[in-house]
């Protein structure tokens, strides 16, 4: 579920275990470097934290993947490095677009072709993806996951709606376009990803 308070939105879920106890193992490259997350699916359009508008699907995620950082602005182990925290838990905000590279019926963190200059958010990190690092802490307790997020005054937050998603996705190993693919949905608080939560 997920609430407000003015412009900040807790989104939280509850898993079947203990959240946040099965990351990501590492592979070693970034070719084929798999990721964990927890997936907030939105209503919300991209460009309310900075992206193109109207590119797909904003979802918040909290993730792991050990192989690679995509935070370089964050040490999120606090060990003076901040090129080494990928197996970390931190969040993302993606823009998701069906890929039938990926799958059938998949999706994918949509890519920037080359030569290509959309809006970005400030924080992103660099890579050849709809992918922002905004720096907000996953929090752990139990069976629950919750991040707090801050959005920009302006932004409407009065009717979005939202879904829940555990889900792996993977580095092509190709390493370019799809390059990061949605590869196992585990559960869907839905059901069919039709967002059927409102914030409140």
């Amino acid at each position: 579920h997920a609430h407000r308070d003015g412009n900040k939105v807790t989104f939280h879920m509850t898993t079947n275990g203990v959240a946040g106890a099965d990351p990501a193992k590492p592979v070693g490259a970034l070719a084929g470097a798999p990721a964990t997350a927890y997936v907030w699916p939105t209503s919300l359009d991209p460009a309310s934290v900075g992206f193109e508008g109207g590119t797909g699907i904003l979802a918040l995620a909290a993730a792991t993947h050990p192989d690679f950082d995509d935070t370089p602005l964050f040490d999120e182990n606090a060990d003076g490095d901040v090129g080494n925290d990928g197996g970390h838990w931190h969040t993302h905000w993606v823009v998701l677009t069906p890929t039938p590279e990926c799958g059938d019926g998949a999706l994918a963190v949509r890519d920037i072709p080359e030569g290509s200059s959309p809006k970005l958010p400030a924080t992103w990190p660099g890579l050849p993806i709809f992918l922002d690092s905004p720096g907000f802490s996953p929090v752990f307790d139990g069976p629950e996951v919750v991040v707090n997020v801050g959005f920009a005054q302006g932004v409407d937050l009065s009717s979005v709606a939202y879904d829940g998603v555990t889900a792996a996705l993977r580095v092509n190993k190709n390493v370019h376009a799809p390059l990061f693919c949605v590869t196992d949905v585990f559960d869907v608080a839905s059901g069919d990803l039709s967002l059927p939560g409102q914030l409140k």
